[in-house]
């Protein structure tokens, strides 16, 4: 199954993506997980089918249970069938995903933000069959998102989303990324295309630097509004302007605040 491009939204994940949530990739569950049920239903055929070739009057009965056997595995498969059709594991720019449910729709999320370590494991059948589980750790508590088994491509994928946690861009040189993103260094990109995965720290910086991010920290910001200069104007000093801390102010304040000995 191919990774599907940030442009391309798949029918029914629409309504759980936030508007101008960009999309990274969406899955569905690899096919080997429907292998167990599709053999299990080619057995009790083969078995319903020689049963029913070799049965007597007395057996009859035998026959006809395994007929029924047969016809309950079948609908087995088919509710197995819808329930791989409905499941998506999706990675956006903000969040990870995990849509699951047949009747009830049930939306698993966990912020890229808290996602503290994130890896895979790939059996042997899952190497050759080409798919893997991966493992989600956030802050070492226990997640409805904490694994995702069967997912396809997990190199890819697992590639995909390190980057999108890192804020790693690829290299101009990327053919790939070329054809989805245009040329970063030049206007080429086409008209009402997708918006790069960039956040440059002012407009106008350097494009050699995009993996550079300016980080959003409640606590800096709070400290930096503590020690951050405040202009004041001195009279002694014409229209100069100086530049000058609020603990320096209020210390400078504090000296002429005093009573005043002797009254004028």
């Amino acid at each position: 199954m191919a990774l599907l491009r940030s442009t391309e939204v798949p029918l029914g994940l629409a309504p759980i993506l936030l508007p101008g949530e960009r999309l990274v990739t969406a899955v569905r569950a690899h096919w080997a997980k429907l292998v167990e049920p599709v053999a299990t239903v080619l057995l009790a055929l083969t078995a319903a089918v020689w049963v029913d070739s070799n049965v007597t009057t007395s057996t009859q009965a035998v026959g006809t249970v395994f007929w029924w056997l047969f016809l309950a595995l079948l609908v087995r498969l088919l509710w197995c069938l819808l329930d791989w059709s409905h499941n998506w594991f999706v990675a956006t720019d903000k969040r990870l995903l995990l849509r699951y449910g047949l009747i009830s729709h049930k939306v698993a999320m966990m912020p890229l933000l808290k996602v503290t370590d994130m890896s895979y494991a790939r059996s042997l059948p899952g190497q050759f069959l080409g798919y893997g589980k991966f493992v989600l750790e956030s802050a070492g508590q226990d997640q409805a998102l904490r694994e995702v088994k069967w997912v396809p491509h997990p190199d890819q994928t697992y590639r995909d989303i390190c980057a999108e946690i890192f804020h790693i861009v690829p290299p101009p040189g990327d053919e790939e990324f070329e054809e989805l993103y245009g040329d970063l260094t030049g206007d080429t990109r086409q008209p009402g295309g997708p918006t790069p995965p960039m956040d440059p720290i002012a407009p106008g910086s350097d494009p050699a630097y995009p993996d550079v991010h300016r980080t959003r920290n409640p606590i800096q910001d709070r400290l930096d509004s503590y020690s951050r200069a405040v202009p004041i104007q001195r009279p002694a000093e014409g229209s100069e302007t100086v530049y000058e801390s609020d603990d320096r102010k209020q210390r400078r304040r504090g000296a002429d605040t005093g009573p005043i000995w002797p009254p004028p």
